[in-house]
């Protein structure tokens, strides 16, 4: 499970060890290097580069956007494309449950460059609430406004969505924020599948707090989030997601009409 509970504290089913380990990662340069604008290698974490591109992805905050991040993050989202240009994609098991709920897209080093954005409704697929189906581990938020803008038009647009993609197609680009730092990690691999419905990633230092990150395709679509299997996963080193198909296109269809 990559998420951080209330508590603010590693999942208790996780080792707190591996938040200490990333913490080592993100301070040893030949470990976690500064990134550019390329993919890098695959199978290695970087800490991610201040672009674009990732401005779409940001961190979940327990709070309103008045109490501008002080609830503590502990999943991450990003930023999709929609007609209503407000919509936000994340891991199910991260909003269900939560009540007041913030997203800071590019959050980074304590600093909000696109401000904190209010959650204003949450869809979630019926085989999650139902029986926490793994398989149904994803979910969109519809974000209010902010002086008069949607999301996408403060960070520059969404990534598309989509659904019935082939496993291991192209590789992925996974970005994310673990709960111990405040500086988004990244990596690129190729994934494989676990199963039928269910993908796996190997990249290292994606700790908790990373449930929700966007898995981007070579075509710049997501094609994944940290979820899923073990609800993410339950070591630092792979992760993984629900392969999106019929529930996850008919739950994004019906967040983008309501936004």
């Amino acid at each position: 499970m990559k998420s951080i509970r209330i508590t603010r504290l590693p999942d208790t089913r996780r080792p707190a060890l591996l938040g200490a380990a990333l913490v080592l990662l993100a301070v040893t340069s030949s470990s976690v290097a500064a990134a550019d604008d390329g993919p890098g290698p695959f199978g290695v974490t970087v800490r991610a580069a201040e672009n674009g591109r990732n401005a779409r992805v940001g961190a979940l905050f327990h709070g309103s956007a008045a109490s501008g991040g002080r609830g503590g993050h502990f999943c991450t989202a990003s930023v999709v494309h929609s007609a209503g240009r407000d919509l936000v994609l994340t891991a199910a098991h991260c909003l269900d449950g939560e009540t007041e709920l913030s997203f800071a897209p590019g959050y980074r080093d304590g600093r909000a460059p696109y401000g904190f954005w209010d959650v204003q409704g949450v869809f979630l697929p019926e085989g999650w609430t139902n029986d926490q189906d793994e398989d149904s581990d994803v979910a969109f938020a519809v974000l209010g406004t902010r002086d008069g803008k949607e999301v996408e038009d403060a960070v520059g647009g969404g990534n598309a969505f989509a659904a019935h993609r082939a496993t291991g197609a192209t590789a992925v680009t996974v970005t994310g924020y673990p709960g111990t730092v405040d500086t988004p990690i990244t990596c690129t691999d190729k994934p494989t599948s676990l199963s039928r419905t269910q993908q796996r990633v190997e990249c290292p230092a994606f700790a908790g707090g990373t449930s929700g990150s966007p898995w981007v395709n070579g075509d710049g679509a997501v094609v994944g989030v940290i979820g899923g299997h073990e609800q993410g996963g339950d070591t630092d080193d792979v992760s993984y997601s629900a392969v999106f198909g019929t529930e996850a296109d008919e739950l994004y269809q019906e967040a983008g009409r309501a936004g």
